[in-house]
C-alpha cells in the first residue's frame, strides 16, 4: 500500500448556530442531564416523556392508539430480551435510554451532528459499562445490548456503526470506526444456531477501522492497527499495521508521519 497520496492537514473548524441556538440545545441537554442523574427517576417514564415532546408537541391527542404505544419501551420488545444469556436486570436499567437513543435518531433532530453528538454522549455514559471522555456517535449507530461496552477517552463512532456487545466489545482511546464497519462478540456453530459463542472483542488504543469493514467476534485488534475498506478481520491484528481483504491480512507497516500540532475539537467537552 503507498503512502505517496499528497495529503492535506485538515483539522475540524466549529460551525456556527442561529442565534440563541446553541444556548436552547444547552439548556435542554442540562435539563435532561439533571433529571437522569436522580436515581429515583423512571427511565421508562423519561423516555416516553422525552419521545412525546420530541414527535407530538402539541398533544397526543389525534395520534393512533398503537402510536401512542411506541413511546413507552414497555411496550415494544428488542432482540436482546430474547436471549437467555441476557442479564435482564442490566438490561432493564438500559432498554429505555436504547430506545431513546434510536428513536432520536430517527426523529426531525437525529440528523444535526452539534445536539445529536451531545445527546448521545448523555446516555452513551449511562448505557455503556465505562465510557470516557469526548466520545462521539454519530447518527443510526446500532447497539445490541449496551451494557457490555467499554470506551476509553476521544472515540468516534460514524454512521451506521454496529456494536454487537453480546460477548462484550471493549474498546481502547483514539479509536475510529468508520461508517457502515460491523464488530461482533457472538458467533453461531455451523450446524446448529442455537450453539453460540460469546467471546470479548477488544479494540486497542489509536486503532482504526475503515469503511464497511466487519470485526469477528473474539478478535483483538492490537494497539495503532488499521482495518482497511470492506475487510473482514477474523484474527488478531499485528500493532501498527494495515490489515485488508477477505480475510483480513497484514500487508504494510503504518509510516512514520509529521506530528501535528494538536487543533481543538468543536464537538469535544473542552
Amino acid at each position: 500500500m503507498s503512502d505517496t497520496t499528497d495529503y492535506r492537514f485538515l483539522p475540524l473548524r466549529s460551525v456556527p448556530l442561529g442565534e440563541g441556538c446553541e444556548d436552547r440545545y444547552d439548556r435542554w441537554l442540562a435539563s435532561l442531564e439533571e433529571e437522569l442523574s436522580d436515581p429515583g427517576t423512571d427511565r421508562y417514564g423519561f423516555c416516553r416523556r422525552v419521545l412525546e415532546e420530541i414527535y407530538f408537541p402539541g398533544g397526543l391527542e389525534t395520534a393512533h392508539p398503537i402510536l401512542r404505544d411506541q413511546l413507552d419501551p414497555r411496550n415494544v420488545t428488542l432482540e436482546p430480551e430474547y436471549y437467555v444469556d441476557t442479564d435482564l436486570k442490566r438490561y432493564d436499567r438500559v432498554k429505555p435510554l436504547i430506545w431513546l437513543w434510536e428513536m432520536f435518531d430517527k426523529s426531525l433532530l437525529g440528523e444535526n451532528v452539534h445536539l445529536g453528538v451531545k445527546f448521545r454522549r448523555m446516555l452513551a455514559r449511562r448505557i455503556f459499562a465505562r465510557c470516557g471522555k469526548n466520545f462521539k456517535a454519530f447518527h443510526f449507530v446500532k447497539l445490541s445490548f449496551g451494557y457490555g461496552i467499554e470506551v476509553g477517552d476521544d472515540v468516534v463512532v460514524h454512521r451506521h456503526v454496529l456494536l454487537d456487545d453480546r460477548g462484550g466489545i471493549r474498546i481502547g482511546s483514539r479509536v475510529s470506526i468508520s461508517d457502515y464497519a460491523n464488530v461482533y462478540s457472538h458467533s453461531h456453530h455451523i450446524c446448529e444456531p442455537r450453539d453460540v459463542r460469546t467471546p470479548r472483542t477488544v479494540i486497542g488504543d489509536g486503532v482504526r477501522i475503515a469503511y464497511h469493514a466487519t470485526v469477528l467476534a473474539g478478535t483483538n485488534l492490537a494497539p495503532n492497527s488499521m482495518v482497511g475498506a470492506g475487510a473482514l478481520v477474523t484474527r488478531d491484528t499485528e500493532p501498527d499495521t494495515v490489515h485488508v481483504g477477505i480475510p483480513a491480512k497484514p500487508v504494510t507497516r503504518k509510516p512514520k508521519r509529521k506530528r501535528r500540532p494538536p487543533t481543538p475539537d468543536p464537538l469535544g467537552e473542552g
